[in-house]
């Protein structure tokens, strides 16, 4: 009897034995309709080609606990190519609420940088609204040390002013932004 005319039993048989070419027989005789079989259950042509892959991978390893009733290795080979698809569809399905869970996450942690970027905002109008109310000459100190973040030295250069002033100026409009910020939240 020739390689190709061997029986599935007598292949699965010289399968156990580690026999290479009984497995390119095998291959050639059933994957054909286990690859339409796992097209039935898989999406796309990367999961049926892992599939049927992951079949004849797993008839090589297991031949030795293999036991045929019937003369053709077909059904235990669409039965393990359906395992492993709706294992493949788990797999994916958890990958898919993982992803879901992650994008829940990061929508959750935008809403809240959101709303933190609008508390901020809101405390920034406060400040911003309370430092016009200031003289022009302090509300230019504020402007430049402490939203510009010059320098104390370098803002009583450029507005004219010796150092002194400019700390005191700074330390009066805080205290003035302080109690303006404290009343409101009251």
């Amino acid at each position: 009897m020739s390689e190709s005319r061997g029986s599935d039993a007598d292949l699965l048989e010289r399968l156990a034995g580690g026999d290479h070419g009984a497995l390119s027989i095998v291959f050639d005789r059933h994957a054909p309709a286990v690859t339409r079989y796992a097209w039935a259950i898989a999406s796309s042509r990367m999961d049926v080609e892992e599939i049927v892959q992951d079949t004849f991978v797993t008839v090589w390893r297991r031949a030795a606990e293999i036991a045929i009733p019937e003369t053709s290795l077909l059904p235990w080979l669409l039965v393990t190519c359906r395992n492993l698809g709706r294992n493949a569809a788990r797999k994916a399905a958890r990958h898919q609420a993982d992803e879901l869970d992650e994008l829940r996450a990061d929508a959750a942690e935008a809403m809240r940088e959101h709303r933190d970027a609008e508390a901020a905002r809101d405390e920034l109008r406060w400040v911003l609204d309370a430092i016009e109310q200031l003289d022009p000459t302090d509300r230019r100190v504020c402007e430049l040390c402490l939203v510009d973040g010059m320098s104390y030295a370098e803002a009583a250069q450029l507005l004219g002013l010796s150092v002194g002033a400019v700390k005191q100026r700074v330390s009066r409009s805080r205290a003035r932004l302080k109690k303006a910020v404290s009343l409101d939240e009251i």
